[in-house]
């Protein structure tokens, strides 16, 4: 073991990696469940965060953006209505249950349903460690056998030494990373939209003129960044560029929605890959690069109104594409390629955003020997079983257990808040029943 590690003194029955609402979620079925058993039946877990406190897409915390998913589909209801952890429970706890019930709306603001995470975050607060950054996954063999697995972080507020934790399985959690434009430089100037409200603070605290912007993208995320630019910035020309002919309205109706059902993943998991790739293409459009219907009518209205006026600040290059960036001292040339006939604009901009959204992150890439033990199909994607645990050779007996990552194998629910509170519910149950049927070794042995 590297001297600047610390060698493990327990044996944990689960670390996860990561804390955002999946293994927030996670964390809640296990104390949930620890409260309601004997010591010897409970599960020691353990959960790493990076961050210094719980943050989910701080970035896009819009004051008047609401949740595009129903409240009812928090960290615990459609596995166990009846938990505390709900997020009636949390407004009746902030006493504003009958306020928010007036509302007569199922869809939250997301700064209040960020705020339900972090009050949910704090009342399991002794399982997490934040700033505390994993830098390898390292099996543990034992005659040939992997029996454990060596989660290695470092504190990010003393980076110098390692410490191990040793655990029977890990759970990763470590969300999605921004997707940007092959040779995109992020800087001053150039950002993607994960770091929108920040960056525009920067902006605002520092006086900087913002004569133009420019967003890349047709979702949810570049749609908001859109509005909130022009919001922020009432003397800017604010430009929108994708490829589409217009932003496409979200399916959000009732028989479509039936794909974030827990039934359907079970379709999915189970239907030929054929199949597989079918549901997903017929039903991209509840999720994928589409934006609210409000929201589309609210820019379309306020475009119609400038032009009125005869001062339009908010333009659409649709149909069009960013070919080039040229990056000078004072500002930016975005050339934007009208594709039905070539011609190309160049435009001075103070800003360029990204919204390009997110890709999933490769085990092999950010933990090291942990991806060496993941079985993998034909199209190099991580083979998962229907419990989210990954697929190993038969002489590794640790768990690997996946949060996100699995859209080929489980559905567009992956990535989603929607099936959040189910698939911690099927984890934890997973963990119970192998310590059921195995007999592990005592922590004495395990160093």
């Amino acid at each position: 073991m590297n001297p600047l590690q610390s060698e493990p003194d327990s044996v944990h029955d689960v670390i996860g990696i990561g804390f955002g609402p999946s293994n927030l979620a996670l964390a809640i079925a296990v104390q949930e469940h620890n409260a309601k058993v004997p010591d010897d039946e409970r599960i020691s877990a353990g959960f790493l965060e990076k961050q210094p406190r719980f943050g989910w897409h701080r970035g896009m915390l819009i004051d008047d953006a609401t949740m595009q998913v129903s409240f009812l589909k928090d960290l615990v209801t459609m596995r166990d209505p009846t938990s505390d952890f709900s997020f009636l429970s949390y407004l009746s706890d902030r006493g504003r249950l009958v306020d928010f019930l007036n509302q007569k709306t199922l869809f939250p603001l997301r700064i209040e349903f960020h705020d339900y995470f972090e009050w949910a975050a704090a009342r399991v607060g002794g399982l997490v460690d934040y700033g505390a950054e994993v830098v390898s996954v390292d099996p543990v063999a034992v005659e040939g056998e992997v029996r454990w697995l060596d989660v290695a972080f470092r504190d990010t507020g003393r980076p110098g030494r390692l410490t191990v934790r040793r655990a029977r399985n890990v759970v990763v959690a470590t969300g999605m990373e921004p997707h940007l434009p092959p040779g995109t430089v992020l800087s001053d100037r150039i950002w993607h939209n994960s770091e929108l409200m920040p960056r525009v603070a920067e902006l605002t605290d520092r006086r900087a003129p913002v004569r133009r912007a420019v967003v890349l993208g047709a979702g949810q995320s570049a749609a908001e960044a859109v509005d909130y630019l022009h919001r922020g910035f009432p003397d800017a020309e604010i430009c929108s560029v994708f490829a589409k002919y217009g932003y496409t309205p979200a399916d959000d109706s009732p028989m479509a929605n039936r794909i974030f059902d827990p039934e359907a993943v079970d379709v999915y998991y189970n239907a030929p890959r054929g199949v597989k790739q079918a549901l997903f293409d017929y039903h991209r459009s509840t999720n994928y690069s589409v934006v609210d219907m409000d929201l589309i009518e609210s820019l379309s209205r306020t475009m119609y109104q400038e032009k009125v006026r005869g001062n339009q600040r908010l333009r659409m290059l649709n149909v069009s594409r960013i070919r080039e960036v040229e990056v000078h001292e004072e500002r930016l040339d975005v050339t934007v390629e009208y594709l039905p006939t070539g011609e190309r604009e160049v435009l001075a901009a103070d800003i360029l955003v990204h919204a390009t959204g997110y890709r999933p992150q490769d085990l092999g890439d950010r933990l090291g020997g942990i991806g060496k033990l993941c079985l993998r199909d034909e199209e190099d994607a991580v083979l998962v079983n229907r419990d989210h645990r990954v697929v190993t050779a038969p002489n590794v007996t640790a768990g690997i257990y996946l949060q996100g990552g699995t859209e080929h194998t489980h559905g567009i629910t992956s990535t989603l808040l929607s099936h959040t509170a189910v698939r911690a519910g099927e984890i934890r149950d997973a963990l119970l029943a192998e310590r059921r049927t195995r007999s592990f070794p005592t922590t004495a042995d395990a160093r």
